[in-house]
């Protein structure tokens, strides 16, 4: 890693520096890679320092935004950028932040943190020595969890170039200047997957991942040839989950998990219920006691 990234600033954070220069502390710990880790940052009247650097206190510092440090000239700025739509890290009270495209945030938080979701969706497809297929990357939480639970190489595809940016940002991101070693394991590609996927080869993939954004802008992530060319990469007796949302909350009477479930059955799976989407593996048999069959 060449040089120690600036530091990221939230409102949380940017509070408890204001709270100490009021009652005259000169040392506070708290954490400028959101909640990655702590460190002590020195605190003065006009500003602080961290690293041997020297910050300014903000004017403002809103909620639902992570700010980092931009130098001397532009200060501290949002984590954001708007090309075709506004992208934005957003911080969460779990530490691992989520993202938002055009105020619409793409990972759960509400009560878990996106990267313990995405820890218990990565074990069920059983990462261990495989070779995965990660569809719509996002900010890696996925990839993350499968180098975590030391699969053997994962592929990686994100469409959007705004949101690979902001993994350069996010100290959580598997691939992020925050940490250290850049994993060799893992493979980002900047390519639309519906197009990629059919260039990559027959069997060979272990394990797929896909959480693909909602139907309404993403239907061919959704559609028979897709996930007949996900059938078409995958090993046999290989697992697949997909994020469908929760299944409980049928938007203007459409079942979306169903409907999922039906066109991976037609591609050659298998299919459980999950709380938020669906397992499936191909030409074999789930057989998990706490599994709910999808109805045929």
């Amino acid at each position: 890693m060449q040089g120690r990234p600036g530091p990221l600033l939230t409102a949380k954070v940017h509070q408890a520096l204001l709270a100490a220069r009021a009652v005259g502390e000169s040392t506070l710990q708290c954490s400028l890679d959101l909640d990655r880790s702590t460190t002590a940052v020195e605190v003065g009247g006009a500003g602080w320092s961290w690293d041997g650097r020297q910050f300014p206190f903000l004017e403002v510092c809103k909620d639902r935004t992570v700010y980092h440090w931009l130098g001397v000239d532009a200060g501290f700025q949002p984590v954001a950028r708007f090309t075709t739509s506004l992208v934005k890290l957003v911080p969460t009270q779990w530490g691992p932040p989520t993202f938002e495209i055009d105020g619409i945030k793409m990972l759960p938080t509400a009560q878990v943190s996106p990267y313990a979701d995405a820890e218990r969706k990565v074990g069920l497809i059983q990462p261990g020595g495989k070779e995965i297929l990660d569809t719509c990357g996002g900010l890696g939480y996925f990839a993350a969890h499968c180098l975590r639970g030391h699969a053997r190489r994962v592929q990686s595809f994100e469409k959007n170039p705004d949101v690979i940016w902001l993994r350069s940002c996010n100290p959580w991101s598997p691939d992020s200047p925050w940490r250290a070693e850049q994993p060799a394991a893992l493979t980002l590609t900047w390519a639309d997957v519906a197009e990629e996927i059919t260039r990559l080869p027959a069997d060979s993939f272990d394990a797929i991942l896909h959480d693909p954004p909602r139907f309404a802008i993403a239907g061919k992530l959704y559609s028979q040839a897709f996930y007949n060319q996900l059938a078409r990469v995958l090993r046999r007796r290989g697992r697949l989950f997909h994020y469908t949302g929760a299944p409980n909350s049928l938007s203007r009477g459409r079942d979306l998990q169903g409907e999922v479930a039906a066109r991976l059955r037609d591609a050659g799976f298998s299919v459980m219920a999950e709380v938020d989407g669906v397992l499936a593996t191909k030409g074999g048999r789930l057989n998990r006691p706490h599994e709910r069959a999808l109805p045929v």
